[in-house]
C-alpha cells in the first residue's frame, strides 16, 4: 500500500495528512490556510481546520475557503499567469538581451571577426614588403597588461608612490591610464581599407605628388627580420598622410603623434591606424617610463615605425635641431644581436604648406602656440570644397618625397650608445634628400636678389648646377616652365608682385618667401 501523503511546515512539523486511498493530492501553500494538502475538489486538511476547495465563477482559478471566515485564497500553481507592469517587463527583457549578448553573441562575433581579420592580414602580408608583426596585431588589452606589469614599470610605480606620497594602488591606476593613452588599437581594415585610401585621395586631391630620390636596391638589402624606422623632416601635418600613402606597399607604419590628435573622433581613427600618443612636454617620471617601455617593446617586436627627430613642426621652414627623447628610449638597452634596427631617412617638401601662416605666427609666440582650432580647419575645408564644387579649385602645387641611404645600427654599433651622434647622422641623411621644388627654389632666388624674370631664369640654371646630386623636380623638364610655376604660385597669393617686368616681394609675403626658401637653404 502506498504511504500516506503528508505536508510539513518549514520547522518539520506535520500539518496535514491524507489517507493512501486519496487521489491526486498535492501540497499547496495558502496565506490564509498555511501549508495544506489539496485532493482534487475534496477537502484540504490544515492544522485541525477544514478548507474546502471551490470554483468561483467570478474568480477564475481554484480557491480555498477556510472555516472561521478567513476569506478566499487563490491556489497558485506553476502554470498560473503572473501580471507585471510594462516597465518592469521591458526592463527584464533588456537585462536578458544584455546577458545573452555578453555571454553568447559578443564572444561569437569577436571570434568570427578575429578569424576574418587574421585571414585579411595573412593576405596582406603576402603582398607587403615587410609583413605586419604579431606585436602590432596583438589585443590592445593584452599589450596594456604586459606594459603595466613590466618589472621596470612596476619599479617606477613604487618610486612614484613614495615621491608623491600616495598609495601604490593609486600610482598603479595612474600608470594604467598612461598605458591606455599610449597603446594603440591597430586595425588592418582601418589602415589599409580606409586610411590608405583616404591618404591617397587627399594627397592627389591637394597636390601633384612626386616620388623623388629612391634607393630601391638599398632598401631591398634591409634584413627582413630588422625593425625599420622611417625618420623624416616635419614640414606639415600632411606629412603623415603623404608618407602613409607612399609607403602603403611596404608596411603599416606606426607614428608617434602629439597632443593635438587627442580629439574625438580623430583620436579613435588615429589609434586604429596604429599611431601612439605622446605628451611631448611631460616631465612625469612615471609617464616617461611607461612611454619608454612601450617604444622598446614595439621596437623589439619588429614594428615598422615612423618618427620626426625634430620633435615637432618646423616653424621657419628649415630643418630644426633634433630632439633626443624617442631616440634615447629606442636605443637604451637595445639588443642588436636579437634584431637589427635600420633607420630610413625621408625628405619631404611642398610648394605650399597648408598651415604656413599658422606656423609663422607660432614662431613669434612664446611656447609654440598654434592659432588653429577645429573651427578654422572646418572653415578652410568648407572653402576648398566649395571651390571644387564650383570648378574653381586648383591644387596647391607639387609635394615630393625622397628616400635616402638606410642606416643600420649593426653596421654602426657605436651610434646605439650615443643618441646625440645618432640624431646628427640621421638629420644629415634627411637633409641630403630633401626635394627641391619650384616654389622653394624661386623663393630662395628672390631672396638672393633676382629682380626680373631674365635674372630669375639665369639664377635658376646656376642653382641647378650648384645643387649637384640633390633631387630637383623640374616640371615638364623645362627650366622656364619651372620658373613660371613657382612664380605664379607666389603672385597668386599676393606674396610677389610683377610690374613692368620687375619682380618684388610684398611686405606681407616677405616672411612666407623666407619660410619656403629655408626649406632648401642648406643645399645651396
Amino acid at each position: 500500500m502506498a504511504p500516506s501523503l503528508r505536508a510539513v511546515n518549514r520547522f518539520g512539523n506535520l500539518v496535514a495528512s491524507v489517507k493512501p486511498y486519496a487521489k491526486d493530492c498535492v501540497a499547496v501553500n495558502s496565506p490564509h490556510c498555511g501549508v495544506a494538502l489539496r485532493c482534487g475538489a475534496d477537502t484540504v486538511a490544515v492544522q485541525h481546520q477544514l478548507c474546502h476547495v471551490t470554483n468561483r465563477a467570478s474568480y477564475p482559478g481554484r480557491f480555498a475557503t477556510c472555516e472561521g471566515g478567513r476569506g478566499l485564497t487563490r491556489l497558485t500553481t506553476m502554470t498560473t499567469p503572473v501580471t507585471l507592469p510594462l516597465w518592469l517587463f521591458v526592463l527584464i527583457l533588456l537585462f536578458a538581451a544584455a546577458s545573452f549578448s555578453t555571454n553568447f553573441l559578443f564572444p561569437s562575433v569577436r571570434w568570427f571577426l578575429r578569424r576574418r581579420a587574421e585571414k585579411v592580414i595573412a593576405r596582406l602580408n603576402e603582398r607587403l614588403e615587410r609583413p605586419i608583426e604579431p606585436f602590432k596585431i596583438a589585443r590592445r588589452y593584452d599589450l596594456i597588461q604586459r606594459l603595466i606589469y613590466d618589472p621596470e614599470v612596476t619599479e617606477a610605480i613604487v618610486a612614484h608612490a613614495k615621491k608623491e606620497g600616495v598609495r601604490e594602488d593609486v600610482a598603479f591606476e595612474r600608470a594604467h591610464r598612461y598605458a591606455q593613452e599610449i597603446v594603440p588599437s591597430f586595425s588592418a581594415f582601418a589602415y589599409f581599407g580606409a586610411g590608405v585610401r583616404i591618404a591617397r585621395f587627399l594627397s592627389n586631391a591637394l597636390y601633384r605628388v612626386r616620388l623623388g630620390h629612391y634607393e630601391e636596391a638599398e632598401l631591398q638589402k634591409i634584413d627582413h627580420e630588422a625593425t625599420v624606422i622611417f625618420v623624416m623632416n616635419h614640414r606639415s601635418n600632411m606629412d603623415y598622410v603623404l608618407v602613409t600613402y607612399l609607403a602603403a606597399e611596404r608596411s603599416a607604419l606606426s607614428y608617434a603623434v602629439g597632443e593635438w590628435a587627442q580629439v574625438w573622433p580623430l583620436s579613435r581613427l588615429i589609434k586604429a591606424m596604429g599611431a601612439f600618443f605622446i605628451r611631448r612636454k611631460s616631465r612625469n617620471a612615471l609617464y616617461r617610463k611607461v612611454l619608454q617601455r612601450y617604444v622598446q617593446m614595439s621596437t623589439a617586436g619588429g614594428v615598422t615605425q615612423a618618427m620626426f627627430p625634430e620633435g615637432g613642426l618646423s616653424l621657419d621652414g628649415g630643418l630644426a635641431t633634433p630632439k633626443l627623447g624617442l631616440l634615447k628610449y629606442l636605443t637604451e638597452g637595445l639588443e642588436l644581436s636579437a634584431r637589427d634596427v635600420v633607420f630610413v631617412p625621408v625628405g619631404l617638401n611642398y610648394d605650399r604648406v597648408l598651415e604656413d601662416r599658422v606656423l609663422i605666427k607660432a614662431s613669434k609666440s612664446r611656447g609654440r602656440r598654434f592659432d588653429a582650432n577645429i573651427g578654422h580647419v572646418a572653415w578652410a575645408a568648407t572653402k576648398q570644397m566649395w571651390l571644387r564644387v564650383t570648378g574653381r579649385f586648383q591644387r596647391f602645387g607639387y609635394a615630393a618625397v625622397s628616400f635616402g641611404q638606410p642606416l643600420s645600427l649593426r653596421d654602426f654599433p657605436g651610434l646605439s650608445s650615443n643618441p646625440e651622434a645618432l640624431a646628427g647622422a640621421l638629420m644629415d641623411r634627411i637633409a641630403a634628400v630633401v626635394p627641391v621644388l619650384p616654389v622653394p627654389l624661386v623663393s630662395y632666388l628672390l631672396q638672393e636678389g633676382a629682380t626680373d624674370r631674365a635674372t630669375l631664369e639665369r639664377s635658376f640654371s646656376a642653382a641647378l648646377d650648384q645643387l649637384g646630386k640633390a633631387h630637383v623636380h623640374m616640371p615638364r623638364d623645362n627650366r622656364d616652365y619651372a620658373v613660371e610655376v613657382g612664380l605664379r604660385a607666389l603672385t597668386r597669393r599676393g606674396f610677389v608682385e610683377e610690374s613692368d617686368g620687375a619682380l618684388s616681394v610684398t611686405e606681407e609675403g616677405a616672411e612666407i618667401v623666407a619660410f619656403y626658401a629655408n626649406s632648401i637653404r642648406h643645399l645651396l
